[in-house]
């Protein structure tokens, strides 16, 4: 279920960022863009609202990045700016209903490096089960299970991220687990040859 990843930048690259490096900072730029949007998304479910939301984030990491440690990772906090302006935004307006998401917002490649029709056709409809499933939970549990799943962030970076205890994160993501299974169950299509008693 993780998407492919994205490799965090080297403390040597934060160093350099922070000194005003152009080349440093913007490949921290563009990593802190790519995992503020995936975060985004799983939320709003749009992908020009996850886009404004991303760039902002990004402006505000930018504006704090003098004050940045770098010996701690970058994605907790970039994704507690994140958290934050995604509040801020929800609080500013009704949430409105969100429409299940399309293969054509984020793609993920497949494992096998020439993959034949039948096999492409699989994932992309799995998939879709699951981005459309996502969007059936709570946004509470949209929130864990992208941060542990897809953005593949330990328990401890997420309690720091939720400002929770580790054991709360830990009984959420498996309820919000348990919880997502039930949806795709309900969805799943029977496979091929499968026979169900009438």
């Amino acid at each position: 279920m993780p998407l492919p990843q994205i490799a965090p930048p080297l403390p040597r690259t934060i160093r350099l960022a922070q000194s005003g490096d152009d080349p440093a900072r913007e490949e921290l730029a563009v990593y802190c863009r790519k995992i503020a949007y995936i975060f985004a998304l799983q939320d709003s479910g749009d992908c020009q609202e996850a886009h404004d939301l991303a760039q902002d984030a990004v402006l505000r990491f930018f504006v704090a990045l003098d004050r940045f440690h770098t010996d701690r990772p970058v994605k907790p906090w970039l994704l507690t700016i994140t958290r934050n302006l995604i509040r801020d935004r929800a609080r500013r307006r009704r949430a409105r209903r969100i429409d299940a998401l399309s293969l054509t917002d984020i793609v993920v490649e497949p494992c096998d490096p020439v993959p034949g029709p039948e096999s492409i056709a699989a994932l992309h409809e799995m998939q879709q089960l699951l981005w459309r499933s996502m969007q059936e939970l709570s946004t509470s549990d949209r929130e864990i299970i992208t941060l542990r799943e897809y953005l593949d962030l330990s328990y401890e970076d997420i309690a720091n991220t939720l400002g929770v205890p580790r054991g709360t994160v830990m009984s959420r993501l498996h309820r919000a687990r348990r919880r997502l299974g039930a949806v795709i169950a309900r969805h799943k299509k029977p496979m091929a040859g499968e026979v169900h008693d009438a």
